[in-house]
């Protein structure tokens, strides 16, 4: 029987689509099941997806009927979970095969923690470029400096998810709704871990400050500034709302040198 749910909302990523979904098939922890959402793809994903689930009977495809965003597409995956954790997975990335089962592990045997991810691997078509640090247990001190967890490899106890009503919809969270996210489950009072060794790879763009535009910052800004507010976070956290301001305004060659030198 399932214990997992993975939730993934797909978009115009019928290239990397297979590639992702064959890493959740390696997977040394098999009692899972995955719930694919396409959020009105232009390319050939959906076709992909229903082809892909169609031989798989623990797959199952739903879709938007237009394009509306991460958040409403992660929600629709959300209303199927029925399972003890969710687990989140993109269409472009691959899990290393010892991602749940060191995720579950953790879970089982740390009741008191309600989100478990780990850090990433960045790569593209050159090889891996980058790779991300665990911090082990995360604090809310943790959040000034940033999203404490990364995203797509979380898994979650899903009465958290219930808990806390999903993912908030809102157009100022655009690529900001898991900094949301955990702002809100830390809020509930639920606490999460980050694990030491890496369990995900990223599809990235060595260049990726190019995607974050003043829009994506602004939301950061905002996002920061009520998330700060939630935590009940000393009055010196506030100056951290400038960061991705600032950030915006900064040539890309030297955000990607201090990025690099994290």
């Amino acid at each position: 029987m399932a214990r997992i749910t993975v939730i993934m909302g797909i978009y115009n990523c019928a290239d990397t689509l297979v590639e992702a979904l064959e890493s959740l098939e390696t997977q040394t922890y098999k009692n899972f099941k995955v719930i694919l959402c396409d959020d009105g793809s232009k390319d050939a994903t959906l076709k992909i997806a229903k082809e892909w689930a169609d031989t798989r009977p623990n797959y199952t495809v739903i879709q938007n009927e237009h394009n509306m965003g991460l958040n409403v597409t992660l929600n629709h995956c959300l209303k199927y979970v029925d399972t003890e954790f969710v687990a989140r997975m993109d269409g472009d990335d691959r899990s290393l095969s010892h991602r749940f089962e060191q995720e579950v592990k953790f879970l089982d045997e740390h009741p008191e923690y309600a989100i478990v991810s780990g850090p990433m691997h960045y790569f593209d078509e050159q090889g891996v470029f980058m790779k991300s640090k665990g911090r082990g247990a995360v604090t809310k001190q943790d959040f000034i400096a940033g999203t404490p967890f990364c995203h797509a490899p979380c898994m979650v106890r899903s009465e958290v998810y219930k808990a806390v009503k999903g993912y908030s919809v809102d157009k100022r969270l655009l690529r900001m709704e898991d900094y949301h996210l955990w702002f809100k489950m830390y809020a509930a009072g639920y606490r999460g871990y980050m694990l030491e060794e890496p369990i995900y790879e990223m599809r990235d763009d060595r260049n990726a400050i190019a995607r974050r535009n003043w829009m994506t910052r602004k939301n950061e800004a905002y996002v920061r500034y009520i998330g700060y507010k939630m935590l009940d976070l000393p009055w010196w956290a506030y100056i951290y709302c400038l960061r991705p301001l600032v950030l915006a305004v900064m040539p890309a060659c030297l955000y990607n040198y201090l990025h690099k030198k994290k």
